[in-house]
């Protein structure tokens, strides 16, 4: 049945980004990715636009996830949600900035009013395959971030990048960012996007998955890297009078820390920043040893 004339169907299921914690760089042509999946694409144009021209408020919010996509274009496959999800919380909280696992059943509408759904609110892991779909909500900014909206073939014909949109927050009995069952609708040109939230046996199929603990580790590191690379880009000259501006106190403080001084990538992949350490000796540190006055907020997530 084509696209003019379907109804609602479900994807396949999603694919695990291969092990490797370090922070991709950008690369202008993506390769034949294996079993038919599409590779992840990103443009630094996107993310460079969005450095000059968004208000103080949004730069981390907006400028993260496109950057993260830049970074990962042509690496990875396009559907790894989870996997984006898990590493960009940790670099969303690097920063300063909560950012929460969100299971969600996508719908994607048309002007022609036909529609295909993504995703489940009853997920399950088949293997190393989740078959579900999954975004991040950012509950101190009300935003809601699908990196890997670009998996969604209707949703990539647009090439607008990572959906970052305003949502309003309602919490339930169990103190859940949003009530399951309640549903975000975005606008993406001519595309209705209509999320319905899962609920928290979603979450638990993902975070207390063997898959997802085994690969803690190497979300948080490279969660860390793509933090870094971020904060790079948010201490040049025309960005930096705005990003110190932002309502993050960590990342003020972490522009203030880092300044001017220079960064590079070790072999191991992990970026590191030319800075004294607790002793006053210079040293090569990891963002997350940089030292901080101690009124400065810890990273996210604290648990």
């Amino acid at each position: 049945m084509s696209k003019q004339k379907r109804g609602r169907k479900h994807r396949t299921p999603q694919q695990r980004a291969p092990r490797d914690p370090s922070v991709p760089r950008p690369r202008a042509a993506a390769p034949v990715l294996s079993g038919g999946a599409l590779p992840l694409r990103g443009s630094l144009g996107q993310a460079a636009t969005l450095l000059q021209h968004v208000k103080p408020d949004q730069l981390v919010e907006l400028v993260l996830p496109h950057l993260w996509a830049a970074l990962a274009d042509g690496r990875v496959p396009a559907n790894v949600c989870v996997d984006a999800c898990m590493t960009l919380r940790h670099a969303y909280g690097q920063l300063g900035v909560r950012a929460e696992l969100l299971p969600v059943d996508l719908a994607v509408q048309g002007e022609d009013g036909g529609g295909t759904r993504y995703g489940s609110l009853t997920p399950s892991w088949t293997g190393t395959s989740w078959n579900g779909h999954c975004v991040l909500v950012l509950p101190d900014s009300e935003r809601f971030v699908d990196a890997t909206v670009e998996q969604f073939d209707e949703v990539r014909e647009i090439g607008d990048g990572p959906l970052v949109g305003k949502v309003v927050l309602s919490t339930d009995g169990n103190g859940s960012l949003m009530e399951p069952g309640a549903q975000v609708m975005l606008q993406r040109k001519d595309l209705v996007l209509t999320y319905t939230v899962a609920g928290p046996e979603a979450l638990a199929s993902i975070v207390e998955h063997p898959e997802a603990v085994a690969h803690a580790d190497d979300h948080r590191r490279t969660g860390v890297n793509v933090a870094s690379f971020t904060l790079d880009a948010l201490r040049s000259e025309v960005v930096r009078g705005r990003a110190m501006q932002a309502p993050h106190p960590r990342l003020r403080a972490l522009l203030r820390a880092v300044g001017d001084a220079p960064y590079e990538a070790d072999e191991a992949g992990d970026v590191r920043f030319r800075l004294p350490d607790q002793t006053g000796r210079e040293q090569w540190l990891r963002l997350d040893e940089i030292p901080l006055p101690p009124s400065v907020p810890a990273a996210w997530p604290r648990s």
